[in-house]
């Protein structure tokens, strides 16, 4: 990988390129990108570039015991939000990319995203449940804007009367008020904006082309005054780093409306690890060894728990202090108060869809 002592790339998370761990070969920086280290000077720019994904089919299936959801839709594969902590990070070394760079400035869009949906939820043998909207990467990351990707999808499920739930770090969540507002309306949507700290400092080096902290917690503002349930997710949870937020963080979401939250430890699987390492030493490096001391506290001993359940939360006593600060705090705001679930029974398939079907 490339010198962890290189300087940051502004809008970038990552500082370094991991070698693709499916590959026999590594990446080296070469002697003009060194020759910008020496002179104490930023490397140029790292571009985006955003390529078209030919997939065949839209939806994906898991059987994961501690996520509330079996299926889920990902508009994009990498995320430009360049947030350093990740977990989606070491699926681009699946596509022969690097988790580091190349996953926040190599996009990858589902064009075809609509058509494909509308032909899964057609099928006769699909049966409706709770669907995950950016379970992995960000559906409203900024090339979003342009290409409207998740906006079609949502217009799909709205057609169909099919339940989603989103989770997202964006503002321009708010662009689709209009179609979640009639959902909403039916009990088939639900939104959760996902804020780490209320920090704006560490936010714009942490998850560098995210919304602002701020500007995130009006579009809590926004969607729930639209009728929309709305909740905050306050992930990832990093020790000695955003804990501290938050109780700060829970006040603000209450105070905007919010109805529900929850949160998630830092998870640092594959690459993430090394790639967290190096952010922590670049931007926090008299931080750097207790944050890693009280996530290996947290994780076994381990940088990273894979098991269901831990994963999400971590065992020993932090983990334990830090479960009964944010209940604690939920109960006191009065978050979480009991709702029926999304109602999946009014699921149908439009007659213009089945009419379409049958011609083939």
């Amino acid at each position: 990988m490339n010198d962890a002592k290189e300087k940051p790339i502004k809008g970038r998370g990552a500082l370094s390129q991991p070698k693709v761990r499916f590959e026999a070969w590594t990446r080296e920086a070469d002697g003009d990108h060194r020759d910008f280290a020496l002179a104490n000077e930023a490397p140029p720019p790292f571009k985006t570039e955003v390529r078209e994904d030919p997939a065949r089919s839209i939806i994906s299936y898991n059987q994961s015991p501690d996520i509330p959801f079996d299926r889920s839709i990902n508009p994009y594969k990498g995320c430009e939000h360049g947030c350093i902590y990740c977990y989606a990070r070491p699926t681009h070394a699946y596509l022969g990319l690097s988790p580091g760079l190349d996953f926040e400035s190599k996009i990858f869009y589902k064009a075809d995203a609509a058509n494909l949906l509308r032909k899964e939820l057609s099928k006769p043998n699909y049966r409706a449940a709770l669907l995950s909207l950016g379970a992995n990467t960000d559906p409203y990351q900024p090339t979003e804007k342009k290409l409207g990707i998740t906006r079609s999808i949502l217009e799909v499920l709205n057609e169909f009367n099919h339940p989603v739930a989103i989770v997202t770090k964006s503002a321009l969540v708010e662009r689709d008020i209009d179609i979640l507002r009639a959902m909403a309306q039916r009990n088939l949507a639900r939104v959760f904006v996902s804020i780490t700290t209320l920090d704006h400092e560490i936010s714009r080096h942490l998850e560098p082309r995210t919304s602002a902290p701020a500007r995130r917690m009006a579009a809590v503002n926004a969607l729930s005054t639209a009728g929309i349930p709305t909740g905050v997710m306050v992930a990832p949870v990093i020790p000695a780093l955003t804990d501290k937020d938050i109780k700060a963080v829970l006040e603000a979401a209450k105070q905007n409306g919010a109805e529900s939250a929850d949160y998630i430890l830092v998870r640092l699987p594959f690459e993430v690890k090394t790639l967290f390492a190096e952010w922590l030493a670049q931007h926090f490096p008299q931080r750097a060894g207790h944050v890693m001391s009280i996530i290996r506290q947290m994780r076994g001993g381990k940088d990273n728990d894979p098991n269901f359940v831990s994963r999400m939360r971590g065992e020993g006593e932090f983990a334990r202090l830090l479960q009964q600060r944010f209940r604690h705090a939920c109960t006191r705001l009065g978050l979480n108060q009991e709702r029926p679930p999304l109602d999946a029974s009014q699921f149908r398939v439009p007659q213009q869809a089945n009419a379409q079907l049958s011609l083939f």
